[in-house]
């Protein structure tokens, strides 16, 4: 090979270099949702930029594939074209051949390394690091198509790189996290105070971000504070505890004094003349939902929703410790709230 089109490989060489750095940042420093926005305006690349970052490992193993194997052939190849320019002056000069080919080693040397580190790492990397968007939707359709070329030999090397991931006590990970985590998004609200930039004067980011990690078991009411309707009880009880507590849901007892459901104030609002001392017509009684103590009060919130119930009972283990109420779930997000017909 000609030292002319040794450079001109180098030169090659170097740009499918620098294409798979720029790969494997890009695919690292971007998050889902911010690409989604993108793909529901219809921007070019998008799809395979998503694919790219639901396939992370696969991605990240072909841009490692393309920098070892562009890393490797430029040592092979520039070396001797870049060493051949600088020993053929120096012999034309007269100075000894062995002389001459440690100079032209050593110089090769110099400008290979500065040039595959400087526009073949550096520059792609900063790149990549100050526009991953950008660059990503630019450089994953081709590693998407690689991928789907270069599969077999991808997913063998992947697979044993998780295998190896997995034995040193790691769980390997296919995608980049497309959310913040809570701690995430505290620091960013903080920050945000801090700058002047947001204000949370009612405190509801805040209660948000501490929704986040409570449980059912420690926003519901526990056994020993909830107030019980027993079994038969009537129209008269109910108005007679909405007038002692001020709450307007009750649950009530059956016969075998395990909770049966729970009872609204309006529900009895058809009691008029003797109907006010009889028993609640059973149909009457709503039925509670049960959730685990251990469930999250999103999900809690969710199953009642789902289910159209203002209250459920809280298990643990199978044993019931309390009862869940709405209320309670928004007052974790806005603070206290009053029932409508609860007194100051």
């Amino acid at each position: 090979m000609s030292a002319g089109m040794g450079i001109a490989v180098t030169v090659a060489l170097l740009a499918v270099n620098a294409f798979f750095v720029a790969g494997e940042f890009a695919v690292t420093s971007t998050r889902r949702s911010q690409v989604e926005p993108l793909a529901d305006e219809g921007a070019r690349g998008t799809r395979d930029a998503l694919y790219a970052l639901q396939h992370v490992s696969l991605m990240l193993a072909i841009c490692q594939l393309g920098v070892t194997v562009a890393s490797t052939t430029l040592g092979v190849v520039a070396e001797p074209a870049i060493a051949h320019l600088v020993e053929s002056p120096l012999e034309r000069l007269g100075a000894p051949e062995a002389t001459s080919h440690v100079i032209g080693f050593a110089a090769a040397l110099i400008i290979v390394l500065f040039c595959h580190v400087v526009f073949g790492e550096m520059v792609p990397k900063n790149i990549s690091i100050a526009a991953p968007v950008r660059m990503l939707l630019i450089l994953a359709p081709i590693l998407v198509r690689l991928g789907h070329v270069l599969r077999p030999i991808i997913e063998a090397m992947d697979h044993f790189a998780n295998w190896f991931v997995r034995l040193s006590g790691y769980e390997p990970r296919s995608e980049i996290s497309a959310s913040y985590t809570v701690e995430e998004v505290a620091s960013i609200v903080v920050a945000s105070q801090a700058e002047g930039v947001l204000t949370d004067e009612l405190g509801l980011l805040s209660g948000t971000l501490e929704f986040s990690e409570e449980t059912a078991g420690s926003a519901m009411v526990p056994l020993a504070d909830l107030v019980v309707l027993p079994a038969g009880a009537t129209p008269a009880d109910v108005e007679e505890r909405v007038a002692h507590t001020g709450y307007s849901r009750f649950p009530i007892a059956g016969e075998d004094g395990a909770i049966a459901g729970y009872v609204h104030l309006k529900d009895v609002l058809y009691a008029s003349g003797e109907e006010r001392t009889q028993p609640i017509t059973p149909w009457r009684i709503r039925r509670l939902e049960a959730v685990a103590s251990s469930d999250q009060v999103e999900d809690a919130l969710r199953h009642m929703q789902r289910t159209g119930v203002h209250c459920a009972l809280v298990r643990d283990e199978g044993v019931l410790v309390g009862i869940l109420f709405l209320e309670d779930i928004l007052e974790l997000l806005v603070g206290e709230v009053r029932d409508a017909l609860q007194r100051p």
